[in-house]
């Protein structure tokens, strides 16, 4: 019987065994293929978040109330708290005051701009979102550049820099929250608000400098948003969007088939891929319009592939014509004006094409050509689906920019954003926002429900309305964040975390705390350049714990680095949303990314692992 007893446990053991190591494949199978998706960039971050969890449910993995339980999470509620008190302090005007005020006192030279471009988007990142911080100040600082004859690629680059590393110092950050989140799940407590400020001020102040003496040296020196002279402003446009290649002068030929026609009956568009960007009559240029008839002598401005140029079925009703002097003349005059944008963060112009939306009919303009990704797209423009981040040329006149102002989903450059006064209820704002801060250092525990209520206050006073409170929340990130919450207790249940922090420690032979310090934080910077850092500290995070408690080292201060490292995504655009936004404005590339972010990274990382252990001993 006792035989029979000790094979029963043994079997018993085994088979527990055997199902801890089946859900500890399933776990780091399903990570595995969200890590594909995720670098493939075959789906979006958020859906990769839902169908992780859902995967990690229906497997059996977690319960159902383990799987959904990110969407009850502290760190959730922050985040949803954060935006809408951000979007609160951006109504009352404040911000905007402060960020023009500090770009104002420092501009006086590139070099003093940068430093206070840097400044004033990392101290507004302190309270709101990066994208918020850099989008409020965009418009402002491309007119002040203009002012003052800086390229814009000296600022916007700058200004996304400075967004991130302000974001450092604060727990108001994204991948801050979730780190302290699942620091909480691991230990019990969580990081406060200032927790990050003794570690990440060093951090922003030494890459602003580092920026200022010199980055600003690796900064490309012209972009398509620069206007140094103010006389050959839609010359230099032109040629920065790489137009002049494309463009043909043909004078309509007189009792020609096109004299007497209208626009819209040409055909020139429809069959011959033709885009008619401007037409002269004598020493006047006329509106593009759908039912503007055409006559012998006028002369137009043709855009095309070459491929698509003047086909020889045309050249009786049409005459090429040198190119001249067609610039200026042509498509900026008193009346028309050359206009640059940019697609804004969550923008619902996003993923549709000029023709679904209607661009032209609906602001009265017509789209010349757009930057992505380094790169000018000058033609058949009405079926490109329009991206985040993009930077648009437009033709139109004083109406159409007085419409375009009125379009959230856009970002207009070069110009000064209209100022907002400052009335009874903005004050009001603010102090519930000053408050709200206060408060939250002061009951740290409580730091959710503070933050909410801050949020609700704005609400009752009417900073803005409940639906316009659910515009300013990015539901994108908060499901992210949702999703990838419940991995990191997937990784703890199964003991998959463990498992791979065992493996790492063993890899590093017992190497001291700073080494396992530097490795996690290597692991996460490289990630973060890939893949979102939301998605990737989520992961990194209970690992790096779990390695810290095994060597008797403070979890807090490993998590710390994690969550830091990951917003160092200074090497790529893909590392941060802020970089995407700036590149179409900016005409990056990723080799400039790379150039700048570089040094940056490296600079960082070393004062990263020289401070925190002062900050928190590595035990």
């Amino acid at each position: 019987m006792v035989v029979l007893h000790s094979d029963h446990n043994t079997c018993k053991k085994s088979c527990i065994l055997s199902a801890i190591m089946t859900q500890i494949g399933l776990t780091l199978l399903f990570l595995g293929i969200a890590a594909i998706l995720l670098l493939g960039n075959i789906l979006r971050a958020d859906i990769v978040a839902l169908m992780l969890m859902l995967a990690l449910g229906l497997s059996g993995i977690l319960t159902p109330q383990e799987a959904f339980s990110g969407f009850g999470r502290q760190a959730v509620i922050i985040m949803l708290s954060a935006f809408i008190l951000a979007e609160g302090l951006r109504r009352s005007g404040m911000t905007e005051r402060l960020g023009t005020f500090i770009i104002k006192l420092f501009g006086a030279g590139e070099r003093r701009l940068i430093f206070g471009v840097m400044a004033a988007s990392a101290f507004l990142s302190l309270f709101m979102n990066n994208i918020a911080a850099a989008s409020l100040l965009l418009p402002s600082l491309s007119g002040v550049a203009r002012r003052m004859k800086i390229s814009p690629s000296k600022l916007l680059m700058p200004l996304a820099f400075g967004t991130i590393l302000g974001g450092m110092a604060t727990l108001l950050t994204t991948t801050n929250i979730i780190v302290s989140g699942l620091l909480r799940d691991a230990t019990g407590t969580a990081f406060t608000l200032t927790d990050f400020a003794p570690v990440g001020l060093p951090l922003t102040f030494a890459g602003i400098f580092f920026m200022v003496l010199w980055g600003r040296k690796l900064l490309p020196a012209q972009s398509p948003a620069q206007r140094h002279k103010e006389e050959e402003e839609s010359d230099d446009l032109l040629n920065t969007y790489q137009l002049s290649e494309r463009l043909v002068r043909a004078e309509v030929c007189a009792s020609g088939i096109l004299d007497g026609m209208t626009l819209e009956n040409s055909g020139l568009r429809e069959e011959y891929n033709l885009n008619v960007i401007a037409i002269q009559r004598g020493k006047s240029t006329l509106p593009i319009e759908a039912k503007t008839v055409l006559r012998g002598g006028d002369v137009l401005l043709i855009m095309a592939r070459a491929e698509d140029s003047i086909p020889e079925t045309l050249k009786d009703f049409l005459n090429v014509l040198p190119s001249g002097e067609w610039q200026q003349d042509y498509l900026s005059t008193p009346d028309m004006k050359l206009i640059e944008a940019a697609i804004a963060p969550r923008s619902p112009l996003a993923s549709q094409t000029l023709s679904e939306i209607r661009f032209g009919h609906k602001f009265d303009v017509k789209v010349l050509a757009v930057w992505r990704r380094g790169r000018s797209i000058r033609t058949r423009l009405a079926d490109l689906p329009l991206e985040f981040g993009d930077g648009l040329l437009i033709q139109g006149t004083e109406k159409s920019l007085r419409l375009l102002r009125t379009e959230p989903g856009l970002i207009l450059l070069a110009e000064s954003a209209p100022s907002t006064r400052m009335t009874v209820r903005g004050w009001l704002t603010t102090l519930i926002m000053a408050a709200t801060l206060v408060l939250a250092v002061l009951f740290p525990e409580q730091i959710a429900e503070i933050m909410l209520s801050g949020a609700v206050m704005m609400v009752l006073i009417r900073t803005m309305s409940m639906d316009q409170a659910y515009r300013a929340i990015d539901w994108r990130s908060l499901f992210l964040v949702a999703g990838m919450l419940p991995v990191g207790v997937a990784l703890n249940k199964t003991g998959a975390s463990t498992m791979l922090a065992d493996a790492i420690l063993s890899s590093l032979g017992g190497a001291g705390h700073l080494v396992l310090l530097a490795g996690f934080v290597l692991i996460t910077v490289a990630l973060t350049q890939i893949i979102n850092g939301a998605a990737a500290v989520t992961v990194i995070a209970p690992i790096a714990i779990a390695a810290a408690q095994q060597v008797g080292m403070e979890p807090r201060s490993i998590a710390m680095a994690v969550a830091l490292a990951s917003s160092m995504a200074f090497m790529s655009p893909l590392g941060h949303s802020v970089n995407v936004m700036v590149m179409g404005a900016g005409g990056y590339t990723f080799k400039d990314y790379a150039r700048v972010g570089i040094p940056l990274t490296i600079l960082l990382i070393v004062i990263l692992l020289i401070v925190l252990p002062f900050v928190i001993p590595l035990g």
